[in-house]
């Protein structure tokens, strides 16, 4: 009978383990669980992640000058033009855009000293005449260019006139200037008070080129032994004394210079 008792007690002491173990498993996970390190006030920060910078808009490109690129086309277009033609020896050179010039001068038969503007040997120097006389049948008159200015004032100078280039050389020893007279062509033209045109020297060696329009109105050869290299310079030629003489004005004048 006592062993009876105890093995019913011990059965329900089994009985009780077995549900208590059933409840244990039982138990559902909890839904949140602290992360290790931080406490409970504090939030997980998310990790940082690089974000990839825009690419930078590309700035448009700077527009040329179209004035500027269409100016230097024509300017090469010209030395261009005198290499075919024989009056250059090379396009390889400078260009040189000068400023305006006007003058006037009331001297008969004299020009004024030149306004320099560079020093070369070959060359060649453009520009658009407009002159005038207070004089209507004046003497030789008009815009003109100098070259190879020397320190004694040696020098060539050629002119526009209305009705001739007028070239000439000035020696010291003789102490006045004298014309040169074409070798190739005739050097004349025929204007009207006003007048304009454009005109172009051109020098290669000992030989020069004058051009008026566009067209070779003369050749000239020049002395030999005689140094064409000096400075350049723009001048007017007085064909009266009366009232202002002769007035000049030049525009577009450029100046090229071969690559030495």
């Amino acid at each position: 009978m006592h062993r009876k008792h105890s093995y019913t007690l011990m059965s329900f002491v089994f009985l009780l383990i077995l549900v208590s173990l059933a409840c244990a498993t039982s138990q559902p996970t909890p839904a949140f669980t602290n992360t290790p390190g931080l406490t409970a006030t504090e939030t997980a920060v998310p990790t940082a992640t690089k974000t990839a910078r825009p690419s930078p808009t590309p700035r448009p490109t700077q527009t040329p000058n179209l004035a500027a690129t269409e100016r230097a086309v024509e300017l090469n277009a010209e030395v261009q033009e005198y290499f075919d033609r024989g009056y250059v020896i090379t396009t390889e050179g400078r260009f040189t855009e000068l400023d305006n010039y006007s003058d006037e001068y009331a001297y008969l038969g004299a020009y004024k000293p030149p306004l320099v503007i560079d020093s070369a040997g070959d060359f060649f120097l453009s520009a658009h005449f407009r002159w005038s006389s207070a004089l209507e049948n004046s003497d030789a008159a008009g815009c003109g260019f100098i070259f190879g200015l020397q320190p004694n004032f040696d020098h060539y100078a050629v002119f526009l006139d209305r009705t001739k280039v007028e070239f000439r050389i000035r020696n010291l020893e003789l102490g006045y200037s004298t014309r040169v007279k074409p070798t190739r062509a005739t050097g004349r033209v025929n204007f009207a008070y006003p007048a304009e045109a454009d005109f172009t020297l051109i020098l290669k060696g000992a030989n020069a080129f004058v051009l008026v329009n566009g067209e070779v109105i003369g050749e000239y050869t020049l002395l030999q032994g005689r140094s064409v290299r000096g400075d350049l310079g723009l001048t007017v030629l007085s064909g009266t004394n009366k009232d202002y003489g002769t007035r000049c004005e030049m525009t577009n004048l450029h100046l090229w210079l071969p690559k030495e």
